[in-house]
C-alpha cells in the first residue's frame, strides 16, 4: 500500500503570528576584538570574506575547524577599532578559547572577554525605509546601547532595555519559537551546528565565501564544492502518525527509505539507510510531530522517509525550509533544486 503524503503545510506556525507582528529573543555572546589585523585575522578563522569588510558593514559567516566542521554561527561588525564577533549558535567561551589558541604575540589583535547580549528578530513587520542595507549596521542612540542590522534584527548589550518599537511587540513564548525556528530551518547547537556537520550540510552556503584566499577549513569546503562532496542536507519534517506509546520522534533516531526508493543503492535490501533527526517537537496535544533532519542525498528525492527500520515506523514528509541556501553548483545533485 502506498504511503500516506502529509505535505507540510504552510498554515503550520504558531496561529499568532499570522494576527500580528511578534518578535524572537536570542540570546548570544559578543566578542570584542580590537586592533590593526582584526579582520586579517578573523578573515583566517572564519568562512567569510573580512579582510576587505569597511567600517559600518555587518557580514554573517561560521566559526569552523580545519576540517570545516562547525563551531558556531556568527554575525560580525565591523567598525574603524576593529570589530565585534556575535556568536548567535554555538559555545562562545569554545570560539574564544579556539581564536585565542591560534592568537600569536606579533599579531595586532586585543581579545576581550565574553559579554551577553541578546539578538532580537522582528516577524510579521514591514521593512523600516529607515533601516541600514541589509549589509550595513547602525548604532542605537550611542554605541553601547545597540545595533541595528537591517530592518528585521536588533543586537542589545545585556540589561540594555529595548527600543520602544521593538517592546511594544509581543515575544513569542519558547514553544512559539521553537516551532518557528523549524518551520524556517535554523540550525542550534548541538542538535544540527556540531563538530560532525560543516555549513554546506546546513544550508548556510550564504555563509562562506569559496573565493576568498587562505583560510582555515578552506581546503575540505573547496573540495566538497569542486567534487559533489555534499553527502546530506538539512530538511524539515512532518509526521501525523507518531509512534505507539506517545514516545514521540527523538533527535537521533535513524531514518529508513522502502527498497527502490534511493537512487544508486543495490538492490536486495528491504529498507536502505536514509538519514537522521537532529531536531523535534510536538503540537497540536502530541498528534502531530514536527522537526528537521539530515538526510543522505540519495534520499532527498524520496520525499518520504520512515522513522524507524521496520514496515509499521511512521511516514515523515520532508521539505526544504524557508532559509535553506543550497551547496554551490556541483556540491550534490540536489544543489541546483529550488
Amino acid at each position: 500500500m502506498a504511503a500516506p503524503v502529509f505535505a507540510w503545510d504552510p498554515t503550520i506556525t504558531p496561529g499568532s503570528l499570522q494576527a500580528q507582528p511578534r518578535r524572537c529573543d536570542w540570546p548570544v555572546n559578543l566578542l570584542r576584538l580590537d586592533g590593526p589585523d582584526v579582520l586579517r585575522f578573523l578573515h583566517g578563522q572564519t568562512s567569510q570574506a573580512l579582510e576587505q569588510a569597511q567600517s559600518g558593514q555587518w557580514l554573517s559567516t561560521c566559526c569552523i575547524t580545519p576540517t570545516a566542521r562547525l563551531r558556531a554561527l556568527a554575525e560580525v561588525l565591523v567598525d574603524g577599532e576593529g570589530a565585534t564577533l556575535v556568536i548567535r549558535v554555538g559555545d562562545g567561551e569554545a570560539v574564544r578559547s579556539a581564536l585565542d589558541r591560534v592568537l600569536f604575540p606579533a599579531d595586532a589583535v586585543r581579545l576581550g572577554p565574553l559579554a551577553a547580549g541578546l539578538l532580537v528578530e522582528s516577524i510579521g513587520v514591514e521593512s523600516d525605509p529607515q533601516a541600514p542595507a541589509a549589509v550595513r549596521w547602525a548604532a542605537l542612540a550611542a554605541p553601547d546601547k545597540g545595533w541595528r542590522l537591517g530592518s528585521q534584527l536588533t543586537l542589545l548589550p545585556a540589561g540594555q532595555p529595548l527600543p520602544a518599537a521593538l517592546a511594544e511587540l509581543s515575544p513569542l513564548s519558547p514553544r512559539e519559537q521553537e516551532h518557528w525556528r523549524l518551520g524556517q530551518g535554523l540550525p542550534v547547537a548541538p542538535n544540527e551546528v556540531n563538530e560532525d556537520t560543516n555549513p554546506f550540510e546546513l544550508g548556510l552556503a550564504d555563509r562562506v565565501n569559496l573565493n576568498k584566499g587562505c583560510y582555515v577549513g578552506q581546503e575540505t569546503l573547496a573540495k566538497l564544492a569542486t567534487y559533489d562532496g555534499v553527502k546530506r542536507q538539512l530538511r524539515r519534517w512532518i509526521c501525523v502518525e507518531p509512534p505507539a506509546q506517545g514516545t514521540g520522534l527523538a533527535a537521533g533516531t535513524k531514518l529508513w527509505a522502502d527498497a527502490g526508493e534511493i537512487a544508486d543503492e543495490p538492490a536486495g535490501e528491504s529498507t536502505q539507510r536514509a538519514g537522521v533527526i537532529t531536531s523535534s517537537f510536538s503540537i497540536d496535544g502530541g498528534r502531530v510531530w514536527i522537526g528537521l533532519a539530515l538526510v543522505r542525498r540519495q534520499a532527498l528525492e524520496a520525499g518520504r522517509l520512515r522513522a524507524g527500520e521496520s514496515a509499521g515506523a511512521p511516514w515523515l514528509e520532508l521539505s526544504l525550509p524557508e532559509r535553506f541556501v543550497a551547496p554551490p553548483v556541483g556540491a550534490g545533485s540536489a544543489a541546483s533544486r529550488p
